[in-house]
């Protein structure tokens, strides 16, 4: 693999992720260059990430809603995470508009059922791996207050 190359796929995997070269670096090397498995082993990275973060309290974070352009749907989310950085990042409240569309979208019955259900954007993964991924490219613990879904 070519030095051009090399960078262009950590470059195209900075856009994608979000997350550090040097994370990218080490997960490419990992996967001999492989820029599947190495989003794979960023993934499983990101859940290890959360796993170890998730015992950290949260007593900041955003309330993000959303209305479909019909106006007849509509749904109200809670997000937390650790700071008030975090909490006034892009990223993160992107991360709370998009689960406030997932939840009117897929209408999940409480909290265990929308992390487990496939983000509706990506069917690959789920709303539980949204989160992971935003853990590890924030590096705070993140997790899902109350939601509410409003239908007419």
């Amino acid at each position: 693999m070519s030095k051009q190359t090399d960078v262009e796929k950590i470059k195209h995997l900075r856009e994608s992720t979000g997350l550090s070269f040097n994370e990218i670096k080490k997960a490419l090397d990992e996967a001999g260059g492989d820029e599947t498995r190495a989003v794979e082993i960023l993934r499983i990275h990101g859940v290890k990430m959360a796993e170890k973060k998730s015992s950290r309290e949260v007593k900041e974070g955003v309330v993000a809603s959303y209305v479909h352009a019909t106006k007849k749907l509509g749904s109200m989310v809670e997000v937390f995470c650790e700071t008030d950085f975090v909490a006034k990042n892009a990223a993160f409240q992107e991360l709370a508009k998009e689960i406030a569309m997932h939840i009117a979208a897929m209408k999940p019955g409480d909290i265990s059922a929308l992390l487990a259900q496939p983000y509706v954007k990506d069917q690959d993964i789920t709303v539980k791996d949204l989160i992971s991924s935003s853990i590890a490219k924030l590096g705070e613990n993140i997790q899902v207050g109350r939601f509410e879904l409003f239908e007419i």
